[in-house]
């Protein structure tokens, strides 16, 4: 996976994507709506992945400004223009805050409907 790297005079910071899926996945699950995070189109490389966080969202990094595609299953009855602009705004900020790096994109897919059953 590729890293953000930051120099300074005291030293290197490097943040994996890893890292910054988990942040995006947390913030997006967060969300009133969100039944849970769904697997994004496969590529060979989200097949040799460990963390299941990150085959549910995908990281774009380019010159230390990202673009993030975060796919989601939303509850029946949620509305997803609503639910999918809270998920954009939660992410940006969560990433944004807790590492540094510009957010110019947030891109929800909603992949699937889940239905509670009533018990």
């Amino acid at each position: 996976m590729e890293e953000k790297k930051v120099n300074e005079t005291i030293g290197s910071l490097k943040i994996s994507q890893e890292v910054i899926a988990t942040i995006a996945s947390v913030a997006a699950k967060e969300i009133d709506g969100v039944a849970g995070m769904a697997a994004c189109p496969a590529t060979i490389k989200k097949f040799l992945l460990k963390n299941p966080v990150a085959k549910s969202i995908n990281i774009v990094l380019n010159d230390d400004i990202a673009v993030i595609d975060v796919y989601v299953n939303l509850k029946y009855g949620a509305k997803i223009p609503v639910v999918s602009e809270n998920i954009q705004k939660s992410v940006k900020e969560a990433v944004q805050t807790m590492t540094g790096i510009v957010v110019s994109k947030v891109n929800v897919f909603v992949s699937g409907i889940v239905f509670e059953d009533n018990k």
